[in-house]
């Protein structure tokens, strides 16, 4: 298949593009810095306007879009509120934009999304039937999938809303691991609120599912069937690195060092589980969090 990556060469983008190259699939990564990629065919972009990436764009299989800015790499003043929404309402709006040059009901496009859809809920469980919720985020990714919306006339649209994904080399789990091997880890908060979770691997399968699956459409959560209380994660981080995981990051300090970020990305939690996919016949292969850690540090599960 012909596959076009935007976010290509991102926590999840990255592995996702080695496991297409691996079977077989012509890759291309849209990229701002073709110097990037020394392993990957680039397509250098803007993310915001057409150019000759474009065609590629119209002519492939399928195209994934994992572009945007970071939501957890610090306080959100004004400004970096505004970049989180650009860099994701435009990059969507260009893809959509090229695949207007060609409509195909066969091609896939797989746009990422977030399981902030649903704001703080508490205990409630969450599927993808569950409404949006308050705050920036969901308002974000709703606007978000919005734009992706836009391209349904033009190809079949999936929209995976990822939980917090578990690797080393990135993302959550790699800002977490030096103080719970220094013994300092702990529960953020509380450790009440809802942990929703994927482990990398199982993440870049569902991409993989979502892109060969043609009865596959709409929005699917992409979130292991077993999320855990903060507090319950912790644990399980002590356990995998044999360290104590006691002292906890006090929300006060929290909202007074990172704001509104904290409040909604970090103290909030959603119960969300993914009833669509496993429906349909998506299989987890790490779906308890001891697995997905083990996996993730190159260990064997207990």
């Amino acid at each position: 298949m012909k596959i076009v990556v935007a976010g290509g060469s991102g926590f999840i983008g990255e592995a996702l593009v080695k496991r297409l190259v691996a079977r077989g699939d012509d890759v291309a990564v849209l990229t701002r810095d073709a110097s990037r990629l020394r392993a990957w065919r680039p397509l250098v972009w803007d993310a915001r306007t057409q150019g000759s990436w474009s065609e590629a764009v119209a002519g492939a299989d399928a195209v994934v879009n994992l572009a945007g800015e970071s939501i957890a790499d610090g306080r959100w003043t004004e400004a970096r509120k505004r970049r989180l929404v650009d860099s994701r309402l435009n990059a969507t709006r260009a893809i959509v934009e090229a695949l207007r040059r060609a409509p195909s009901p066969r091609r896939a496009l797989v746009n990422a999304s977030a399981v902030g859809f649903y704001g703080d809920r508490q205990d409630e469980e969450l599927d993808e039937s569950s409404s949006k919720g308050e705050g920036f985020l969901a308002q974000l990714v709703d606007h978000w999938e919005a734009a992706a919306r836009e391209a349904e006339p033009h190809a079949r649209l999936v929209v995976l809303r990822f939980g917090v994904v578990l690797a080393t080399g990135g993302g959550a789990l790699q800002k977490m691991l030096l103080p719970f091997k220094l013994g300092a880890g702990g529960p953020i908060g509380s450790g009440n609120q809802w942990m929703s979770w994927i482990e990398r691997d199982d993440a870049v399968r569902m991409v993989e599912w979502a892109i060969d699956n043609e009865d596959a459409r709409g929005v699917y959560n992409a979130t292991a069937p077993q999320p855990v209380r903060n507090r319950e994660f912790a644990k399980a981080l002590g356990r995998a690195v044999s360290r104590p995981a006691f002292m906890p990051a006090p929300g006060f300090a929290l909202k007074l060092a990172f704001g509104q970020m904290a409040e909604e990305a970090l103290l909030a939690g959603q119960k969300v589980l993914p009833r669509r996919a496993e429906r349909e016949g998506f299989r987890f292969e790490l779906p308890s969090i001891d697995a997905a850690l083990a996996r993730a540090l190159g260990k064997s599960a207990a």
